[in-house]
């Protein structure tokens, strides 16, 4: 039995009212729903894309769009075998077309890649006004989407910006002319994805967080996080190994704990400070953390700028076995 002989066409002016179909049948059958508008707040439960939803005719009528032809007679939908109408789109926005149509508005999703995905749907269901919320939330997001990267040019210029900001303060240092000794092989590569991944952050958190360069430092490669005006960390990516008998600048790339440092530093966005548990926490050093007790440290610990260096071997000797 073929798929088309199984879908069956039922049409009455009080609703839809479908005979059940037998097991060895599709599970889908057209229906349409002529007279619906009449019927006011009666429900309908609608499958898209697998995703499940309850609401009402008056709800899905409410404006002139595809959904008020496919529930007023004028297109035809399916059904499957419980009832359910299947609408074949993605479901992950269809809750916000719902909520367009009873309110006249929504909050739109988070992210420019979720408003396109919407703008999308709200196009496909022909519901203008929803269409228009969309592109002038895309329009304003172009706008404000322009990150600054200030390039520290003297010591007072990055002690200003620093203390005058009332965001948190990412700062990379990468500066090449003062290195004494060659590069080992994958330095070079290591130095690059630590400016991408400065570029990506300050992407991300644009806004909440000020980047700024530095290529006047004596590093060649450091990350510094400052939180009100005050540093909290530092990550030094670079070092000097004994590759062969000369001396070599290593450049490492610690994205983990760049990325850790980051997230640490936006506890400091807010005024005043937040819980200073959670902020004592991310300023303690492991390996003090053992050795002191919180009545030793007292006040001194707000003041402790973590360096983290990536640890590394003066030799390949110096290694231990399995490494």
């Amino acid at each position: 039995m073929s798929g088309d002989s199984c879908l069956q066409h039922v049409h009455s002016q009080a609703g839809c009212t479908s005979p059940v179909l037998p097991l060895a049948c599709s599970k889908t059958k057209t229906c349409s729903y002529r007279g619906a508008v009449s019927l006011g707040n009666k429900y309908v439960r609608l499958n898209v894309g697998g995703a499940l939803f309850y609401t009402t005719l008056q709800v899905l009528t409410r404006q002139n769009s595809v959904l008020k032809a496919m529930f007023s007679g004028k297109k035809e939908v399916f059904t499957d075998r419980d009832g359910w109408i299947l609408i074949d789109r993605s479901g992950k926005h269809f809750g916000s077309i719902l909520c367009y149509l009873r309110e006249g508005t929504v909050t739109l999703p988070k992210g420019q890649q979720a408003v396109l995905e919407l703008l999308a749907e709200a196009k496909y269901y022909h519901i203008p006004g929803l269409v228009e919320l969309c592109q002038n939330s895309l329009q304003d997001s172009k706008e404000q989407a322009v990150c600054v990267i200030p390039v520290i040019t003297s010591v007072k210029e990055e002690e200003r910006l620093i203390h005058t900001c009332a965001k948190p303060v990412v700062k990379l240092v990468y500066n090449r002319s003062n290195n004494k000794y060659s590069y080992t092989s994958n330095s070079d590569d290591n130095l690059l994805k630590n400016i991408e991944l400065f570029d990506r952050l300050s992407l991300s958190y644009n806004g909440r967080i000020l980047f700024i360069k530095d290529v006047i430092g004596d590093e060649i490669c450091c990350w510094s996080f400052y939180g009100q005006g005050r540093k909290l960390a530092e990550v030094c990516c670079t070092s000097i190994v004994y590759a062969t008998e000369k001396k070599h600048t290593k450049v490492e790339f610690p994205d983990a704990r760049i990325y850790e440092e980051t997230l640490n530093a936006l506890l400091y966005e807010t005024v005043p400070l937040p819980d200073n548990m959670l902020l004592e926490a991310t300023r303690r050093c492991q390996s003090q953390c053992g050795s002191h007790s919180e009545e030793e440290e007292g006040p001194e610990l707000r003041e402790r700028v973590r360096r983290i260096h990536v640890k590394r071997y003066s030799t390949y000797d110096d290694r231990p076995l399995g490494h």
